[in-house]
């Protein structure tokens, strides 16, 4: 699916897949939705408000909390589904991509809701926040916190970092097999064998150092 073939108006593509439950007052087990603003739950649906189930104000939200991500990155400028979901990847360190199944059905939701609305300009459509998003996210900013922080998250921000790094060294690989040259293949590989050797040589230092401590002890 690509994000210019999507009209995030035709609900019922996913209405059958996807509860939506708890994001309006009236929601029911199809999750009706309703222009009246995010509901009880706020923008995070379930738990989202004071009157949520589960965590309330003052918690930051959780990795998966794809609703408020997408407000958060929509504060800074208008994006199109592809550009929310590449800059969750990039801001999370590659630990967390989010798929179209949730990031598309999350942008109807809030346009139902009145806090993102949708323009469309030379074949392609891009999302801002309304004036209604804006303040929602300005008076719930603490509540929201950093929802692609790896940290405290079971993963550090270093691990993070280096799958990035590791994609990014992949794609590199990817791109120069489609149109590097025999020679210029064959100093790539040299460049990739030396660093495999180098990060053995890391875990080898760090098993060592493990058994120097082992023996003092």
């Amino acid at each position: 699916m690509y994000e210019s073939d999507f009209d995030p108006r035709d609900r019922g593509r996913f209405e059958d897949s996807h509860d939506h439950s708890g994001f309006g007052p009236d929601a029911g087990p199809r999750g009706r939705r309703h222009r009246h603003g995010p509901g009880r739950g706020g923008p995070r649906g379930h738990g989202g408000g004071p009157r949520g189930r589960g965590p309330g104000r003052g918690r930051r939200a959780r990795r998966g909390d794809i609703r408020q991500a997408i407000l958060l990155l929509l504060e800074d400028e208008p994006r199109n589904g592809y550009g929310l979901m590449q800059e969750v990847e990039d801001r999370s360190g590659g630990s967390w991509r989010p798929s179209p199944g949730s990031v598309y059905p999350a942008l109807s939701q809030l346009e139902d809701e009145g806090l993102v609305e949708m323009n469309e300009s030379g074949g392609r459509k891009e999302f801002s926040l309304t004036d209604a998003g804006k303040n929602w996210v300005e008076e719930h900013r603490d509540e929201i916190g950093s929802p692609w922080d790896t940290e405290g998250r079971g993963m550090p921000k270093e691990l993070g970092s280096l799958r990035k790094s590791t994609q990014a060294l992949a794609m590199a690989a990817r791109q120069l097999a489609h149109t590097g040259t025999t020679a210029q293949l064959e100093e790539a590989r040299k460049i990739v064998d030396e660093a495999r050797r180098k990060l053995y040589g890391i875990l080898a230092q760090s098993e060592e150092e493990q058994d120097q401590g082992q023996g003092q002890g």
